[in-house]
């Protein structure tokens, strides 16, 4: 029997209660699941890092609402999520993993960790720089995505322009020399970036876990979910 990639998925935590719990929507399992891995969760200690380091093949990191570095951010701004000890082993683990050339994908707040890791820099109000009439910060909130030619994403979903759901305050204003912005939502706010130079160090900021193989929303959205799961999926196999 061919073995299964083995994917490590960061855990998230109820911050917004105090931070006593991990937890996780299941999606994000049943994603990778479906996508022919074996996902297991990965608490923030320093030996389950280390686990992942040396018996993992993919690493995946999931939304949340943490407090990131001052340095993520453009001058002038510094966030105001609540504290966590998620971000230091988070940031560390991402960089050694993807500085490695591993595979990587990163959902919302993993896809913010991978670009600030990069030199990407953030906004904590990303309503007040677009001032746009989509509510980015809904999760019923859906719209359009154009992808950027050229680009590995765009290589993996095949079509010019998705529709994908939104569920986000924090945002990328400024690339850097190691990241791409490889996806926009039409009011200009970034959503998906890629290391250059890595097989898979991919970012998205919308939530794909939710949309596919189960979906949250009426609509059949999984062109912006399942090829990316599967490539992510694929890429793990050695």
């Amino acid at each position: 029997m061919t073995k299964k990639p083995l994917i490590a998925i960061i855990m998230d935590e109820d911050t917004s209660k105090g931070g006593r719990f991990y937890e996780a929507n299941k999606g994000y399992f049943n994603s990778v699941y479906a996508a022919g891995g074996v996902p297991i969760g990965i608490p923030y200690f320093k030996e389950a890092g280390e686990f992942a380091l040396a018996n993992c093949d993919g690493l995946m990191s999931t939304g949340a609402r943490v407090r990131f570095a001052d340095s993520a951010y453009i001058d002038g701004e510094q966030s105001n999520s609540p504290d966590s000890d998620r971000y230091e082993f988070e940031s560390e683990l991402v960089k050694k993993w993807v500085d490695a050339d591993r595979p990587y994908l990163g959902i919302c707040n993993g896809m913010q960790v991978l670009g600030v890791a990069y030199g990407a820099k953030m906004t904590y109000r990303l309503a007040h720089h677009l001032k746009t009439a989509i509510n980015h910060n809904l999760k019923e909130t859906l719209h359009n995505v154009k992808i950027v030619p050229d680009t590995h994403l765009a290589q993996m979903i095949g079509v010019p322009e998705i529709v994908t759901n939104s569920h986000h305050n924090e945002g990328f204003l400024q690339a850097s020399d190691d990241v791409i912005f490889s996806a926009f939502a039409e009011d200009g706010a970034v959503e998906a970036l890629e290391i250059k130079g890595k097989q898979f160090a991919i970012g998205v900021q919308w939530h794909p876990e939710l949309l596919w193989p189960k979906s949250d929303y009426k609509d059949d959205l999984k062109t912006a979910s399942q090829p990316i799961f599967e490539k992510f999926v694929s890429s793990c196999c050695f």
